[in-house]
C-alpha cells in the first residue's frame, strides 16, 4: 500500500519542478524573441538580399536537428538556442524588408505581429489555465506537417496563390495546435528540458508570423489588383 505522505511529497515536488520548467521556458523564450528581433533589425539595416532567408532557415534547421538535442542538457545549449533564433531573426529581416517596400507594408507587418501575439497568448493561456492534456494531438499534428510540406513543395512548381493561402492557413492551424501540445507537455511533465521547450514554442511563433505575413500579403495584392481593374 502506497504511503499517502510520500505520494503528497512526490506530487508537490513534481509541481515545483513543472513550475520551474515553465518559468525558465518563458524567460528564455522572451529573451530569444528579443534577440531575434534585434537580429532582424540588423538584417534590415544591412539590407541583406531575400535569399538570405532561405540560407538562415536551412542553417537553423541543421542546428536544431543535429546540434541542439545533443547540447540541450548543458549550458552550451543556451548558446545554441540563441544562435538558432538569431539566424532565423536575421533571415526574417530580409523578408520584412520586402514587405516594407509595399505601399501598406507596415500595416501588414503590424497586423501579423499583433495576430501572432494574440494567438500565442490566447492558446498558451488556455493550456495553462485548463491544464488539459493535449498529447492526443501529436500524431495528427506530425501527419499534418508532412502533408503541408508536400503541398508547399508542389506549390514551388505550381505557383498558385490559392494553394499558398491554403498552405499558410494550414501552417497557422498546425502551429496553433503545437502551442497547445507543447505547453501541455510542459505542464504534465512530458517535457522537462526548458531549452527544448523554448525551441518548440519559438518555432510555432515564428511560423505563425511568417504565415500571417504571407496571407496578408497575398490578400493585399489581390485587393490591389481588383482596385486597378475597377479604375480601368
Amino acid at each position: 500500500m502506497a504511503n499517502p505522505d510520500y505520494t503528497i511529497v512526490r506530487g508537490a515536488g513534481r509541481a515545483v519542478e513543472t513550475n520551474k520548467v515553465l518559468k525558465n521556458t518563458y524567460m528564455l523564450l522572451s529573451a530569444t524573441l528579443v534577440f531575434s528581433a534585434l537580429m532582424a533589425g540588423l538584417s534590415m539595416t544591412l539590407a541583406v538580399p531575400s535569399w538570405m532567408y532561405l540560407v538562415s532557415v536551412i542553417a537553423a534547421m541543421v542546428l536544431g536537428i543535429f546540434v541542439l538535442p545533443r547540447s540541450a542538457n548543458s549550458s552550451s545549449g543556451i548558446g545554441v538556442i540563441f544562435l538558432i533564433t538569431g539566424l532565423l531573426g536575421f533571415g526574417l529581416g530580409a523578408i520584412l524588408t520586402m514587405y516594407l517596400a509595399l505601399p501598406n507594408g507596415p500595416q501588414i507587418i503590424g497586423t501579423a505581429f499583433g495576430g501572432t501575439g494574440l494567438i500565442f497568448l490566447g492558446l498558451s493561456g488556455y493550456a495553462l489555465t485548463s491544464k488539459r492534456d493535449f498529447s492526443f494531438m501529436g500524431g495528427f499534428l506530425f501527419a499534418g506537417i508532412m502533408v503541408v510540406f508536400l503541398a508547399a513543395i508542389a506549390n514551388i512548381f505550381l505557383a498558385m496563390p490559392a494553394l499558398s493561402l491554403a498552405v499558410s492557413g494550414a501552417i497557422i492551424l498546425l502551429m496553433s495546435g503545437f502551442i497547445l501540445f507543447d505547453t501541455s507537455r510542459i505542464i504534465n511533465g512530458g517535457e522537462t528540458n526548458y531549452i527544448m521547450a523554448t525551441y518548440g514554442l519559438y518555432l510555432s511563433i515564428f511560423n505563425i508570423f511568417i504565415s500571417l505575413l504571407s496571407i496578408l500579403g497575398i490578400m493585399s495584392d489581390e485587393i490591389g489588383r481588383a482596385s486597378c481593374r475597377e479604375r480601368v
